[in-house]
């Protein structure tokens, strides 16, 4: 054979297929990976005893009562995963949400129960009042525009009380997801003011309004009873530097977590947020929608569950997502020790 005749960087000196062809071999080359401490299992808490109610529209997700809680909180330690996301939905709501600054809400309780039970795990709370308010909008209502608007700066006082009843309560971090102009700074100017200068704020800094949360409205019981929530969340069609601005915005007033909700339509967000804020760290949340078409579609028989969300959840973190809240983390746990 002539080796000066043949073709540099070309077939067939080039077989990209050689380190595809063994099972280890992909394993060692291969950049993304997962492991359970990188998940957030969000979990629906209500009051009660013995509730463990299941989402018509995601199989497998329950509504919990407290005491139901404890199990399900020390089956996640057990399987290694990093924390849990905690929403809370009250007995009775109200105008202003107060059950989610009470000392003895709804919330505040579910905090307390995972702490007890398993207090090496990351207690996340999410910081909003949709599940909270009989209207189902993120903050308190202003009806002088005539239209079903949120007041910003009203909200922002109650945030700043719903942020600090949950670190008293013992939060790890909290998570605002409210949407709300200048949340971020006003949120951490009063768990410093309160003595949790060491507390994480995690920013839903892009949440985008669309379609992938209806199953999540009913496990919240959050759905809004007029108008809808694009006046305050993201337009999905918007420039990618409109997330950014957020995002800049959020980091700038405190924020030490940045988010991107929901996912899989806004990978490029993702990808262009952990480019942009090089050591900020990136969370994605992979929301309900996303979770229920693949259920709906492996119970048809059309794809492999396992297979699919394995993939969808790589995706995430190829993409540049460091946190991924998903409610298959219980189930990738058990498939990544498999």
């Amino acid at each position: 054979m002539d080796f000066d005749t043949l073709p540099l960087g070309q077939f067939p000196t080039t077989r990209l297929r050689r380190l595809r062809q063994l099972p280890k071999l992909r394993e060692m080359v291969r950049t993304t990976r997962l492991h359970p401490s990188q998940f957030l299992y969000p979990l629906f808490v209500k009051p009660g005893r013995g509730v463990r109610k299941e989402i018509s529209s995601m199989p497998g997700v329950f509504q919990l009562s407290l005491d139901e809680l404890e199990k399900e909180v020390a089956e996640v330690a057990s399987l290694g995963l990093g924390g849990v996301l905690l929403f809370g939905i009250p007995d009775k709501k109200d105008p202003l949400g107060s059950d989610s600054y009470s000392d003895d809400g709804i919330i505040q309780q579910a905090i307390r129960t995972v702490k007890a039970t398993a207090p090496q795990l990351l207690t996340v709370t999410d910081v909003c009042f949709c599940e909270y308010t009989d209207h189902g909008h993120c903050g308190v209502l202003d009806q002088s525009t005539g239209r079903t608007d949120v007041n910003n700066d009203a909200t922002l006082e109650l945030l700043a009380k719903q942020v600090v009843s949950h670190a008293q309560a013992g939060a790890d971090i909290v998570a605002p997801s409210g949407m709300m102009d200048g949340m971020i700074g006003a949120i951490r100017f009063a768990l410093d003011d309160a003595g949790f200068s060491h507390l994480p704020v995690m920013a839903y800094s892009a949440k985008y309004a669309g379609g992938f949360y209806g199953p999540f409205r009913e496990a919240a019981e959050s759905t809004p009873q007029s108008g809808d929530r694009r006046s305050y969340q993201m337009d999905s069609a918007s420039d990618p530097g409109q997330a950014l601005r957020e995002v800049a915005l959020d980091v700038a007033e405190g924020a030490d977590i940045v988010m991107i909700k929901p996912a899989l339509a806004y990978l490029d967000i993702i990808a262009a947020v952990h480019r942009q804020f090089p050591g900020v760290p990136v969370a994605a949340y992979n929301v309900s929608g996303e979770y229920s078409l693949v259920k709906a579609a492996a119970a048809k028989g059309w794809i492999d569950e396992r297979t699919v969300a394995t993939e969808i959840i790589t995706g995430i973190v190829r993409a540049g997502a460091s946190i991924v809240i998903t409610y298959w983390a219980k189930d990738l746990a058990r498939w990544l020790k498999s």
